[in-house]
């Protein structure tokens, strides 16, 4: 298993615009779909993942939590489901529901989603402001599979609540160390690091 840190785009970056299906219904979802919230939640996961798999009750808590405050969340898996089938449309329906997901799950089958967030590896966050501004990226907090500790989300939870607040984001942003995101053979991005961080 890869590790992979975030990249971590530069804050006040606008949120890329996306059109991509939604694994759950079908529809299309795009990013000015989400005009009108308090902000706009943009996670790169998938099905396989351990680091997800370890996240995913305490993400769906969360995110649901955070919807009943007008905050949208969006869930892309922009893995290659050819050689990581569990990562496909059909299955990510079935996860969706399993985990409880109240948001929309889509695929990014081109992965040119995932390229023009910078996205790196999975689970990464994106948190951006009414405006589609970059005010948070990188970990949802310090857990990790191996440690035996349970997820709280507390990294992502402060973001959320301080820009709900109109406060600055507390910082260090720290990026999440976590899965590569699986690429199309000769899909590799510049920012790709096929070594990882260990």
């Amino acid at each position: 298993m890869v590790r992979t840190a975030s990249t971590m785009l530069p804050l006040g970056t606008t949120a890329p615009d996306f059109a991509l299906p939604n694994a759950v219904d079908g529809k299309t979802v795009s990013r000015d779909d989400f005009r009108g919230k308090s902000g706009l939640l943009v996670i790169f996961l998938c099905n396989h993942c351990p680091y997800v798999k370890h996240v995913a009750k305490a993400l769906a808590e969360l995110t649901t939590e955070y919807l009943s405050k007008n905050v949208a969340v969006v869930g892309i898996s922009s893995n290659d489901a050819a050689s990581y089938p569990d990562d496909g449309p059909e299955l990510m329906n079935a996860e969706a529901k399993a985990q409880g997901y109240q948001f929309p799950y889509l695929y990014d089958e081109s992965q040119s989603v995932a390229q023009a967030y910078c996205a790196a590896c999975t689970p990464d966050f994106y948190l951006f402001d009414k405006d589609f501004r970059l005010v948070y990226r990188g970990q949802m907090d310090d857990s990790r599979p191996k440690q035996g500790s349970t997820a709280t989300g507390q990294d992502l939870r402060a973001a959320l609540d301080a820009m709900l607040a109109g406060q600055a984001i507390p910082e260090p942003q720290k990026p999440s160390i976590v899965c590569n995101i699986k690429w199309l053979p000769g899909k590799e991005p510049e920012y790709f690091n096929p070594a990882g961080v260990g």
